[in-house]
């Protein structure tokens, strides 16, 4: 608009300038000094525009339209930005009324029962106040309906969650300001299994369990399953979006090493496909990479093509008991250091231990001792025994006190179940001994295999003299550990600084926050000082170019608005 109208007001005079002359000023004709002053008219006028350009440029509030500004400079610092301006009250209600008429009615639900059920799954640590809940639940049915939902929340500026098991533990599925929620559960189809390949394609909303279940029982396809298994009802958008891992992570690795390409809404309705399906490319950059633990801040994930493991013909149960819990670990680092795999390498410590024995959900009696549970599996039955008896001298070496074997595959579950049923072990424990309002807060730091006996010890040491019941249970193979904490309503603000300086001690042995469980909410913070300041820069100026109004998700990992309701939504959680 600038150049058409600077170029009109001087089009003409600039026909009659004469570049070249051999006068001066002072010997110039009238003729002439006209010439000359359009010339230097013509001069001012590019400069006044250029500078009225650059101005609108900078002053332009680009999170309020199709734009975002992009001053030079390679990272976006949050001082850059203004507060986003999403739609208004009655924006809302008319972009879920179009919602609704454009890919059916029946989709759109906003009963208190609903909105409930997407507002908090009680292992959080706080939930929206009144004002930040959720308009609406959408529960798409395909690839296509999200990009008509992401094309209307972008026409009316409105803030989206997706959502789908509900098994987060971060926040990372809760809403902070009205929005609308995306609900991916129903597409929950087995879309293509390629058993020659060893992969299969999947629509977001298909749990890890469901697909195992169906590969067991379909002909020719028994001995497969998806390596990644994380909680209970977890869907394999969830995962993609934290980077879940879980208990098979020692062996198959977190759900990023398990993910060969993936389908994506962007935020306003554009759909892409991050790659093709062979297991290697060279083709452009790793967005599959880039979207894996994004937790739904850059794209809505509707299919996963996943890799498909081959179960272990012959498989078996060790529990390992040790007097310290350096010599447990250290067995590990041992085993790994000789070359074994192990399909589970657990850890519990001396007080998860007096959480099993106390629940009376398994058949015998521990010592309170630090406990291994290895699942050990290989060709046939020999190759295992011979495992066994590996793993039994490496344990004796590092003064084991008890070694179990399963006898068979009956006493192998049992034996696995004091893992398996932990986080209930605790619960149990939690409710009936130390208060029944009580609160747990769950972590999942992790730190490289050499340094997790000095950051157990040295939490253990924070932990003790404040007298809060706290019990670690880990994936000790990968280094990850949760370490998780009882508090009354009214030991929110102690629990919460202990739980700040447990993640200081853990980035001082090379930890990072967050393992599997993602940044969400409550740890963004600690995801600061884990990267750095420009680091989160260059992360939000990622989010900026694909998410300009800042609808998916926001508020989550890190800021995206100068000014935004966290803290309200966290104190939320001390009365709650």
């Amino acid at each position: 608009m600038f150049g058409r109208f600077f170029f009109s007001s001087i089009r003409t005079p600039l026909r009659c300038v004469r570049l070249q002359s051999t006068k001066t000023f002072k010997d110039a004709s009238p003729s002439k000094f006209s010439s000359l002053c359009s010339l230097a008219s013509l001069a001012g006028s590019f400069a006044l525009g250029g500078f009225v350009g650059i101005y609108f440029l900078r002053e332009l509030d680009f999170s309020n339209g199709k734009f975002q500004t992009f001053p030079l400079g390679s990272t976006t610092p949050l001082e850059q930005l203004r507060s986003p301006q999403y739609g208004n009250h009655q924006d809302l209600e008319n972009c879920v009324a179009e919602i609704g008429w454009t890919i059916g009615e029946h989709k759109v639900q906003a009963t208190a029962a609903v909105l409930e059920n997407h507002t908090n799954n009680g292992f959080n640590i706080g939930k929206p106040l009144p004002e930040q809940k959720l308009r609406c639940v959408v529960y798409v049915e395909s690839t296509e309906d999200v990009s008509e939902v992401m094309k209307l929340v972008s026409k009316y500026s409105i803030p989206v969650v997706p959502f789908s098991g509900g098994t987060c533990l971060e926040g990372s599925t809760y809403s902070t300001r009205p929005c609308i929620i995306v609900n991916t559960s129903k597409m929950n189809k087995i879309l293509r299994v390629y058993p020659d390949d060893l992969d299969a394609v999947l629509q977001a909303g298909v749990g890890w369990q469901q697909l195992n279940d169906y590969l067991s029982q379909q002909p020719g396809l028994e001995n497969l399953m998806l390596g990644c298994d994380c909680g209970p009802g977890a869907h394999v958008c969830g995962m993609v979006n934290t980077n879940a891992s879980g208990i098979g992570a020692t062996r198959y690795g977190s759900m990023g090493a398990n993910v060969i390409s993936l389908k994506a809404v962007l935020a306003d309705g554009t759909v892409v496909k991050t790659r093709r399906r062979p297991r290697k490319t060279s083709a452009g950059y790793n967005l599959t990479g880039l979207l894996v633990g994004s937790e739904g801040t850059l794209a809505i994930v509707t299919e996963v093509t996943v890799k498909l493991q081959v179960k272990q013909p012959f498989e078996t149960v060790t529990v390992v008991q040790f007097p310290t819990l350096s010599d447990s670990v250290q067995t590990v680092s041992d085993l790994f250091k000789k070359g074994l795999q192990f399909n589970a390498v657990e850890l519990l410590d001396t007080k998860m231990m007096e959480c099993v024995n106390y629940s009376n959900q398994v058949s015998r009696a521990y010592d309170n001792l630090p406990t291994l549970f290895f699942k050990v599996a290989g060709l046939n039955e020999t190759v295992v025994r011979e495992y066994v008896k590996e793993l039994k001298k490496t344990a004796k070496d590092h003064h084991c006190t008890k070694f179990e074997a399963a006898a068979n595959d009956e006493e192998a579950q049992e034996l696995f179940a004091a893992r398996k049923n932990a986080l209930y072990m605790m619960m149990e424990y939690g409710y009936n001994e130390v208060d029944e309002n009580a609160k747990m807060w769950i972590t999942d730091f992790a730190v490289p295999l050499s340094r997790l006996t000095n950051t157990l010890e040295k939490i253990d040491g924070l932990l003790s003299p404040h007298k809060l019941p706290f019990m670690v249970l880990g994936h000790v193979g990968d280094g990850n550990f949760h370490c998780d904490i009882f508090y009354k309503p009214d030991q929110y603000n102690l629990c919460k600084s202990i739980v700040e300086e447990m993640n200081d001690i853990t980035l001082d042995n090379e930890g990072t926050c967050t393992g599997e469980h993602g940044v969400g909410l409550s740890k963004r913070d600690f995801l600061i000082k884990e990267l750095g300041t420009d680091t989160i820069n260059l992360m939000r100026r990622i989010k900026l170019a694909l998410d300009p109004q800042r609808l998916l998700n926001p508020d989550k990992i890190f800021q995206v608005d100068p000014s935004d309701p966290i803290e309200d939504y966290l104190i939320n959680n001390k009365n709650t």
